[in-house]
């Protein structure tokens, strides 16, 4: 006695659900690297045992070298001199009152160096922020 199934196997594959996961991927890392502002200047920042909240708006980095490069936003940086820094910083707290100022200076920057941005922060009252890294753990 022959048995006949009455179901028939297809031996197609659907990919409808694997582009749904190659979409719902692609939107995931569209976004995220949207919220990552990438620092292209290498900055060896010293360590610090806290992060701040304050989300800067404005970046100020000095590098090993003492070059100086500011960026507003999302703006790639652009190297400046000292006496371009202040006029830069009030254009951009003229688009942005309540804009904070992230200084990310290399570790072996000297003292003097960092003070001198501090003290253009100071006399024109930009919120200012310094830059450190995460301590490590052993």
């Amino acid at each position: 006695m022959g048995l006949k199934r009455r179901n028939k196997v297809s031996p197609n594959f659907s990919m409808a659900s694997m582009t749904d996961v190659i979409f719902l991927l692609l939107i995931f890392f569209m976004i995220t690297s949207t919220v990552v502002s990438p620092n292209a200047i290498k900055v060896l920042l010293p360590q610090g045992k806290q992060q701040t909240s304050a989300k800067p708006l404005t970046r100020v980095i000095i590098d090993k070298d003492l070059n100086f490069y500011a960026a507003f936003g999302n703006e790639k940086e652009k190297t400046l001199t000292l006496d371009e820094l202040t006029p830069f910083l009030k254009s951009c707290s003229e688009k942005e009152p309540e804009m904070y100022v992230a200084l990310y200076a290399d570790e072996t920057v000297p003292y003097r160096e960092v003070v001198k941005i501090l003290n253009i922060a100071n006399e024109n009252h930009f919120k200012m922020v310094l830059a450190t890294r995460p301590p490590e753990n052993k």
